[in-house]
């Protein structure tokens, strides 16, 4: 592993503060590699070999039941995913797949949970990465649950505005079809909320969301810090500048 992609690892907040031999050992034993796109990384199922940090290109988390499937996460660099299953020795309850080509660093969960055994710093850092995917995770849950696709999908763009720098216009990360399976729609009810959403301030073109006026957005979306994270004002009138695992 070259010295650059290590110092990328180390600034990760689950490595940042463990020991330095503990790190040194990992990253003996962590190889990089690039994977192309639409590349099954693992399957729902299997007990975990590695952890994967995804540190170029972005990948897909998915569960499948009964012949049903939809996308639990999309996960970006610098990050680690599914790092429960690694702790645990457990099977992974998600499958991963990259939706372009990515570079992914493993590192066999086996030695994982000794680093974790051996060095306390490092065991803290897993807990509070888990303990936020955890509440993550809630989050997620009660956009899902409270929210109605309309709201959900207002509330999403202006996250992606929040994310590049409170711009007007974004361009969609990710397919359209898998941001429905994320927000819990049907492409055509994602189709039919985009509609929606132009009667009150967004202009759509392909890929790219134009926010043309952000308070009658945010009136569709109330944003909430207790589901949308604590960088969100509650008040609708605070949200002409507005914030997530796996």
């Amino acid at each position: 592993m070259r010295d650059d992609e290590k110092s990328r690892l180390r600034r990760l907040p689950l490595f940042r503060e463990m020991t330095t031999p503990t790190f040194d050992k990992l990253m003996e034993i962590a190889y990089v590699q690039t994977f192309p796109a639409q590349l099954e990384l693992i399957r729902q199922g299997d007990f975990a070999d590695f952890l994967h940090v995804i540190i170029e290109g972005s990948v897909e988390l998915r569960a499948a039941w009964n012949g049903n499937s939809t996308v639990m996460g999309i996960v970006h660099p610098v990050s680690t995913f599914i790092l429960a299953a690694c702790v645990c020795d457990e099977p992974y309850l998600m499958s991963a797949s990259t939706l372009e080509r990515s570079q992914i660093v493993m590192i066999p969960a086996a030695d994982v949970r000794v680093a974790l055994r051996h060095d306390p710093d490092f065991a803290m850092a897993a807990m509070r990465e888990l303990a936020e995917g955890y509440r993550t995770f809630v989050r997620h849950a009660k956009n899902l649950k409270l929210r109605s696709s309309q709201q959900r999908l207002a509330a999403y763009i202006l996250h992606q505005s929040r994310c590049n720098s409170d711009a007007t216009t974004i361009v969609l990360p990710v397919e359209k079809r898998h941001l429905a399976s994320h927000l819990g729609m049907t492409p055509e009810n994602l189709s039919r909320s985009m509609k929606a959403l132009q009667d009150h301030g967004v202009a759509v073109q392909g890929m790219r969301v134009t926010i043309i006026d952000r308070g009658r957005l945010a009136a569709v979306a109330v944003p909430d810090p207790l589901i949308d994270g604590p960088a969100v004002k509650t008040a609708t009138a605070a949200f002409a500048k507005w914030p997530d695992s796996a």
